[in-house]
C-alpha cells in the first residue's frame, strides 16, 4: 500500500440505530491495514482492527481524538490474546503521540458513557519504538498493551479501563503519570520497566505481577486508596518483589503490608518487599497538568 500522509475529513451523521449516542463520523471510517507514514489530525474514528504494518510511522497530532467505533460485522478478527474483542490498534512500525498540556491526545471509546472494555486497546507488537505524552485512555479493556516493544508513556492519564498499561518482554519508561479508576493500572510480566514519580490512585488492583518480574524499578510513586489490593502477585512469582522508595498513603508498615496479596496471605507467594518507604509523597509525582 502507497504512503498515506493526510485523512480525509468528510462528515455524515449517524443515528441511533446501531450506536448509542448520535455521532458525526467519516465516511468511511478507518480499517484494514496501513503502511509509510501516516499523520493523524482532528477527529480520527478507527471501526475493528487497525493494523500498522512493520517500517509504518503513525504521528498523532496534539489536541486529536482517536475514537474507537464498535467493529463493523467481519472487521475484528483479532479477538483473542495478546488482541482483544472490539476495535483496536496494532502498531508493529513506530508511534509517536505527543499531545501538549493544552492539546492532550484522547484515546476513547465512541460513546462517552460506555464502561471499560468497550475497546480493544492500543496493541504494540514488537514496536521499535513507541512514546506516548499528553495523552488521555479511557474506556478500554487494556489502553496500552505492550508485546516485545521499546515504548515510554510520560504525563498521561489513564481512567476508566479494565487495565491502564499491561506489557510483558518490553522494555518501559512509565514516568509521571496518572491511573485511576481502573480495574488494574499496570499489569506485567517479564520486561524491563522503570516505573517512577506515577500516581496509581482509586483502581481496583495497583499492580499485577503476573509472572517472573525481571530488572524493574518501580520507585518514587504515590500509590494509594486502590480498593482491593495495592499489589498483587500472580502465581508465577515465587520470588520476592522490591518496591521500595514509594510512598502508600501511610507510614503504617503493617497497614501497608495488609494491601498486598503476595506470600503474607498464600505460602508460595514471594513477599512484596516496602522498605525504606517514602514517609511523604514525592511532590514531582503525577501529571503536571489538569486533566
Amino acid at each position: 500500500m502507497g504512503r498515506r500522509r493526510y485523512i480525509p475529513y468528510r462528515w455524515v451523521i449517524v443515528g441511533l440505530l446501531f450506536w448509542p449516542c448520535a455521532c458525526v463520523v467519516p465516511t468511511p471510517p478507518i480499517s484494514g491495514t496501513l503502511s509509510g507514514e501516516v499523520r493523524w489530525q482532528g477527529r480520527i474514528y478507527l471501526d475493528g482492527d487497525v493494523l500498522f504494518e512493520e517500517g509504518s510511522r503513525l504521528i498523532v497530532a496534539p489536541g486529536s481524538e482517536i475514537v474507537f467505533l464498535p467493529a463493523s460485522e467481519g472487521r475484528d478478527p483479532l479477538t483473542t490474546h495478546p488482541n482483544f474483542p472490539g476495535s483496536e490498534l496494532i502498531i508493529k512500525g513506530e508511534l509517536v503521540a505527543e499531545g501538549t498540556p493544552a492539546a492532550p491526545i484522547t484515546f476513547r471509546y465512541l460513546d462517552p458513557l460506555a464502561p471499560a472494555g468497550s475497546w480493544g486497546g492500543i496493541n504494540l507488537s514488537q514496536s521499535p519504538g513507541a512514546s506516548f505524552r499528553f495523552c488521555r485512555f479511557t474506556q478500554a479493556d487494556s489502553a496500552v498493551h505492550s508485546q516485545d516493544s521499546t515504548v515510554h508513556i510520560e504525563e498521561s492519564l489513564f481512567e476508566n479501563n479494565l487495565v491502564g498499561i499491561r506489557f510483558f518482554s518490553s522494555p518501559m519508561r512509565i514516568e509521571n503519570n496518572l491511573l485511576r479508576r481502573n480495574g488494574t493500572a499496570i499489569r506485567f510480566h517479564f520486561g524491563a520497566p522503570l516505573i517512577r514519580r506515577n500516581e496509581i490512585v482509586d483502581n481496583r488492583r495497583g499492580f499485577f505481577f503476573t509472572a517472573f518480574p525481571r530488572d524493574f524499578l518501580i520507585e518514587l510513586n504515590r500509590i494509594h486508596g486502590n480498593s482491593e489490593y495495592a499489589v498483587v502477585l500472580g502465581e508465577d512469582v515465587p520470588e520476592d518483589v522490591a518496591m521500595p522508595r514509594n510512598f502508600w498513603g501511610t507510614t503504617d508498615i503493617p497497614s501497608i503490608e495488609g494491601t498486598f496479596f503476595d506470600g503474607r496471605r498464600t505460602g508460595y507467594l514471594g513477599s512484596v518487599q516496602v522498605a525504606p518507604i517514602l514517609t511523604e509523597p514525592d511532590e514531582r509525582a503525577g501529571i503536571s497538568w489538569n486533566p
